[in-house]
């Protein structure tokens, strides 16, 4: 706060800080207290809002464990509630999609940061940023059309041999949800590398080159010197990417098949198709607490707080 008063004057300052306070209160606050208190409230006609019966209960948010289904893990076939085993799916191939983009971001990454030379940076942005100049949905309607069945890419695949028959890609190679982990990376992907880019680029290269002087080699460089320094970044785009996959409403519902059944797709039904706003707003608090959790997981793993990715 003291350097904003220093760089701006309080006459500014105080304008920020109104203008932030506000933003957080009327879109973040009180739209997220008004959805807990509708959670606990029962669906009933409007004729008999207010009356005996609109009472507070937890049935909206016992309604997420209700049916059960068959789910074979590892060969066991266990009974899971349907809508528990969508929240798990989503979190796992949400946390895939994060991994995928981590390793795809870091060595380019790396190459934007510390490799390619300054006349060349602005360009290689650039080209990066292009895809962002189009909307998601025209993205996601494109890798549609890239993923259906006499598509461009079953075409290219067919043409060079590497297959006999055209694939099925929205309906999963190796899941259900295949095209829905394909597009998600495409997507925010980005998301990952802005991030992970301007921490090394605020490495000093000394380092880089006083253990390679040492005789580290490539891999331990990057263990030792980089990733650590790094870690800020890499906390960063993880929490974008898996906030954003887990999120996606778009995504799934567009490149998804009838088997994949993404978590926000289950609230927008809760919402949209059955009108019952009570148990939209408690499966979107679950949704919302345990993703809270898994994040703060993520935080303690990488041992980062918020306030070194807030830098």
């Amino acid at each position: 706060m003291e350097n904003l008063i220093r760089r701006y004057g309080r006459g500014l300052t105080g304008i920020f800080v109104l203008l932030v306070g506000f933003w957080l209160l009327m879109l973040v606050i009180l739209p997220n207290f008004a959805m807990f208190e509708q959670s606990f409230r029962p669906y009933l006609p409007v004729t008999e809002i207010g009356g005996p019966r609109d009472v507070y209960s937890l049935n909206n948010y016992a309604k997420f464990f209700d049916a059960p289904v068959e789910w074979s893990l590892f060969g066991i076939t266990l009974m899971v509630p349907v809508h528990v085993l969508s929240f798990l799916q989503t979190i796992f191939y949400s946390a895939l999609c994060t991994v995928i983009a981590l390793i795809l971001s870091y060595p380019l990454a790396f190459y934007l940061a510390k490799i390619a030379s300054p006349q060349s940076l602005p360009t290689l942005l650039l080209l990066l940023f292009i895809p962002l100049w189009v909307s998601e949905a025209l993205r996601a309607f494109a890798w549609y059309v890239i993923l259906t069945f006499n598509g461009p890419l079953n075409q290219l695949l067919m043409w060079l041999g590497l297959i006999d028959q055209a694939i099925r890609w929205q309906q999963g190679v190796l899941t259900n949800f295949d095209a829905i982990v394909i597009v998600m990376v495409y997507c925010y992907v980005l998301f990952m590398l802005l991030p992970i880019y301007t921490s090394i680029q605020s490495l000093d290269t000394n380092q880089i080159e006083a253990a390679e002087d040492l005789g580290a080699p490539w891999w331990r460089t990057h263990l030792r010197v980089v990733i650590p320094h790094a870690k800020p970044g890499i906390a960063s785009g993880c929490v974008m990417v898996f906030m954003l996959s887990a999120g996606s409403l778009l995504v799934p519902t567009v490149v998804g098949s009838t088997r994949a059944n993404w978590f926000p797709q289950t609230i927008y039904t809760w919402f949209n198709d059955s009108q019952d706003w009570q148990t939209g707003a408690a499966y979107s608090m679950i949704f919302l607490l345990l993703c809270i959790v898994f994040v703060i997981l993520m935080l303690r793993l990488f041992r980062v707080s918020l306030s070194d990715i807030a830098k």
